[in-house]
């Protein structure tokens, strides 16, 4: 599959989250370390204000969203890999805006991208609720949103 592919088969890619300091569009600094959801899994996903195929799968992502947390207990969380210059409350306003309900952080020195090996946006990963990064996926077509909510749903059978 292009572009897809899963972590655990690619042991020289990055299999946890690492920890690298970033912050919230408030200016607050987080460490990605400390990432969670109380065992569920997580999607961390790399995107841009100005990416137009990382806006769409966004968009589609959040028409299913409540869909996803119902079934799997998910949750999002949104880096923004903007300049610095255009980070803070552009990517805020531009969040608020689409109406998108994800957890929303700033990498204005582009840390987090270079640890996790982020190419090229969007760049999707699924997160077991162990904090091991078991999927990945970078680009966007129309219908790649159903790619990650199948790894969320195998990672659902493999825990039950």
């Amino acid at each position: 599959m292009n572009g897809v592919f899963s972590l655990s088969k690619a042991q020289d890619k990055v299999v946890t989250i690492p920890a690298i300091k970033i912050q919230t569009p408030d200016g607050l600094p987080v460490n990605t370390s400390t990432f969670s959801n109380n065992g569920k899994p997580m999607v961390i996903d790399f995107w841009a204000t100005w990416c137009k195929p990382c806006i769409m799968e966004l968009d589609a992502v959040a028409d299913k969203y409540d869909y996803w947390q119902r079934e799997t207990g998910v949750k999002i969380i949104l880096v923004s890999v903007d300049s610095a210059t255009a980070q803070s409350h552009k990517v805020a306003n531009f969040v608020k805006n689409k109406g998108w309900r994800y957890s929303v952080y700033l990498d204005p020195a582009g840390d987090f991208q270079k640890a996790m090996q982020v190419m090229d946006t969007p760049c999707t990963f699924v997160v077991d609720g162990n904090g091991k990064i078991v999927w990945m996926h970078s680009s966007y077509m129309e219908g790649d949103e159903d790619k990650i909510f199948a790894a969320l749903k195998e990672l659902d059978t493999k825990h039950k």
